[in-house]
């Protein structure tokens, strides 16, 4: 099985520090869709594992989630795309829960629900967290440069090596060439 995990705000669709409330909000990155289903057609398991705080924030309830991710998954089909798991967090930090990322929680779901070892998966992210739930199941974590993905690149905790993309549609078109990555993050230095 070919596996992939890809976070969801700032990966798939436009960020917020407002959060994504509503079905309106949802708006995907140019590229993203195409880019999921052309990872379809090369036979990719698309996955997508998101802390959505906003639920637990009272931002929007469960049933608004839904209708977020039905949106998305009436998106992703009108481009020839679909997303074959979808797990998210609905805990905010103060419930010090397993699942939210940065812990490997939701990503473990992930392995269990497909009974395969994460070992080398790729997970494609903006924020540190999502890298960082990434090593921590032996994933292989990816950045990009959309959402919070610039902001991450200047973060001492980028974990060393991490290929960075412009957006989903590069590092899928590297993915799927087995181009090396785009750039570098830096040189890894010794103090």
């Amino acid at each position: 099985m070919k596996l992939i995990i890809l976070d969801r705000d700032g990966v798939i669709n436009e960020d917020s520090d407002a959060y994504i409330k509503s079905p309106e909000e949802w708006v995907p990155i140019p590229g993203s869709l195409e880019a999921i289903a052309r990872l379809n057609r090369a036979g990719w398991t698309v996955a997508v594992a998101t802390n959505q705080s906003g639920v637990g924030r009272g931002l929007y309830d469960r049933a608004t989630l839904d209708r977020i991710h039905a949106r998305m998954n009436a998106a992703l089909a009108a481009a020839g795309g679909r997303v074959d798991a979808l797990y998210y967090c609905p805990h905010t930090p103060e419930d010090h829960c397993t699942c939210r990322k940065p812990l490997p929680g939701l990503l473990e779901s992930i392995a269990r629900h497909y009974g395969v070892s994460l070992a080398g998966v790729p997970a494609i992210g903006d924020s540190l967290r999502d890298l960082q739930a990434a090593v921590a199941v032996d994933a292989r974590p990816i950045l990009v440069r959309t959402g919070k993905g610039e902001q991450t690149l200047t973060n001492p905790d980028l974990p060393p090596g991490t290929p960075v993309y412009p957006d989903l549609a590069a590092a899928v078109t590297g993915l799927l060439n087995s181009e090396p990555a785009a750039e570098d993050h830096r040189e890894n230095t010794a103090c």
